[in-house]
């Protein structure tokens, strides 16, 4: 046999001579190409199927398991961004901020809603059909007019939110956290429009509220050393109280209960394969009922003829 016939190259770099294969594809492979195995070497592409073909570690809830909470980051970083585009903007705190009935004035000012509104002036809110103001909101926070305050607003929200999203993304997975954060946001502004329609409202409070419901449950569901969490508790209820002399004490209520009741859904869905259906349909019929809640509520405001 000639010899150069016997010269065996890598399947990917041709032009290098190599005699070691693939222990599954049995493919001659280069030093760049091999891959550690448990016997032998493997090659980048058995590598790859091998690790589709396993199976992936999943939380308690069924979300996958991220050990960087890139989520909880990414809200963070979206928050701040807002705000700083506030100091350019001042003016996005009113065309995105929570409010479920006002009117725009000819004097650019903002007044409660009344049936009929005089003339020259334009609804806005969710009465104008705003209706993405139930989410915007909280992404705003106190505007800088506000001097220190609305900057110690925006500074508080993110560090407790970097403190619970840290604990609480991990527990459930990016994409059941994000969900809960999103409906405990919603939920927040629900009870806003309910409650205080008249209300100009901005803050992550209620989207935060709903996450440390979500991390006492999650706590009780691992059987966790309930002392530390009821603690937890008990220092965000009494800020939830606190909150009805300092600000929007509703926002802060609904996003606990939305956060709650999609926290308990995630964590108590049976174990097989109903719970991704259990899930979802939680989440979708939360977000009707609270759909429903906020049109009712608008077609009452609209329709009453009463000044707020």
């Amino acid at each position: 046999m000639d010899s150069e016939s016997a010269v065996t190259t890598c399947y990917r770099h041709p032009e290098v001579e190599c005699y070691v294969r693939c222990v599954r594809c049995e493919r001659y492979i280069c030093p760049d190409c091999m891959r550690e195995a448990a016997v032998g070497h493997q090659c980048p592409e058995c590598v790859k199927e091998g690790a589709r073909s396993m199976r992936q570690a999943r939380t308690l809830v069924g979300g996958r398991v991220s050990a960087v909470p890139v989520v909880t980051y990414v809200l963070i970083v979206l928050n701040v961004l807002v705000y700083l585009a506030e100091l350019v903007r001042p003016e996005i705190v009113d065309r995105f901020a929570m409010v479920g009935a006002g009117l725009a004035g000819p004097d650019g000012g903002h007044y409660l809603w009344m049936d009929p509104y005089p003339a020259g002036f334009a609804p806005e809110g969710l009465v104008g059909g705003e209706w993405y103001r139930l989410l915007t909101g909280a992404f705003l926070h106190l505007p800088p007019t506000e001097g220190t305050f609305g900057i110690a607003h925006v500074v508080m929200n993110m560090l407790a939110l970097w403190n619970l999203g840290r604990l609480v993304e991990p527990m459930l997975g990016r994409v059941h956290y994000l969900a809960l954060y999103l409906l405990s946001a919603l939920g927040g502004s629900v009870l806003v429009l309910l409650v205080a329609p008249e209300d100009s409202v901005v803050g992550a409070s209620g989207a935060i509220f709903g996450v440390g419901a979500a991390y006492y449950v999650m706590a009780r569901r691992v059987g966790a050393d309930m002392s530390q969490v009821n603690r937890f508790m008990a220092g965000l209820l009494l800020w939830l109280v606190l909150s009805a002399f300092v600000t929007s004490w509703e926002g802060h209520l609904g996003g606990l209960l939305a956060g709650g009741a999609v926290a308990v859904a995630f964590a108590y869905a049976p174990r097989d394969g109903r719970r991704t259906v259990v899930q979802v349909g939680v989440c979708v019929a939360l977000v009707v009922v609270l759909g429903m809640a906020a049109v009712v509520k608008v077609s009452e405001l609209t329709g009453g003829g009463v000044p707020l």
